[in-house]
Formats: C-alpha cells, sequence, structure tokens
C-alpha cells in the first residue's frame, strides 16, 4: 500500500524553523560570493558562517554547523563578468578542509596567479555532526 502525504511546510518541534538535515543527500552548505570589490560577500548562503580572505582570489569559508568528518564534498564554480576575465575559473583547494571550514583559490584559465572573482560558488556535500 502506497502512502500520500500532502504538506504545505515542514517546520522544526517548536514549529518556528527548519528541520535539521542529517544522513541526508542534500547539501548541507552552500554559498555564493561576490569578491569582486576586494573584499568578499556572501550573496545568498545556507549554513554558512564566514568568509576569510587570505589573499586575492584566495577565501575560506566556514560552516556554522560542522560535518561529522574532513571528507565531505565540494562542488562549485567561479567566474567574472567583466570583458577582460569571461572564462571559467579553475577552483583549487588550498589546504585540507576541516570539519568546521574549507579554503578555496580562484584563477582564471591559464592564468599566472588567483584573483577575485565576481561570482564563487560552492556546495559541500557530507553528514553534519
Amino acid at each position: 500500500m502506497t502512502s500520500v502525504l500532502n504538506v504545505d511546510t515542514i517546520a522544526n518541534k517548536a514549529g518556528t524553523g527548519p528541520v535539521g538535515l542529517t544522513k541526508q543527500h542534500a547539501a548541507k552548505a552552500w554559498t555564493n560570493i561576490d569578491g569582486s570589490s576586494g573584499t568578499p560577500s556572501a550573496q545568498d548562503s545556507f549554513n554558512h558562517g564566514s568568509i576569510t580572505d587570505n589573499a586575492a582570489g584566495d577565501y575560506t569559508v566556514s560552516f556554522s554547523s560542522a560535518f561529522s568528518n574532513v571528507n565531505y564534498t565540494h562542488v562549485g564554480m567561479a567566474g567574472n563578468a567583466d570583458t577582460a576575465l569571461r572564462s571559467p575559473c579553475q577552483q583549487k583547494s588550498l589546504a585540507a578542509p576541516t570539519t568546521s571550514a574549507a579554503r578555496y583559490q580562484m584563477s582564471p584559465q591559464n592564468a599566472a596567479s588567483p584573483v577575485d572573482v565576481a561570482f564563487f560558488g560552492v556546495a559541500n556535500f557530507g553528514d553534519l555532526a
């Protein structure tokens, strides 16, 4: 026998917030960063704590809720909208991720050094602690 569950909203026990996703196969964190001003800022995010600007095109993204281990997955893309750098950027991991943060570097294809980019988006998949 199949069942149908029709709902408009699923909330936490208090009814005031979203339910916690654990042991699910959904993104546990994601962020959309604009780094074009030289000071990166999150345009939108989920489970995102802060951004550290390590250098040009070099960002550390922290999570509000930590992952259960360092074996989570990163999926991302980066690019610029100006006429000089329309090609996609390469996302390179500069340091081993921790359960609470990951570090990324943005370099346009065939570029000698990293640059601040107009768009950097990353989603992280794994189990939360």
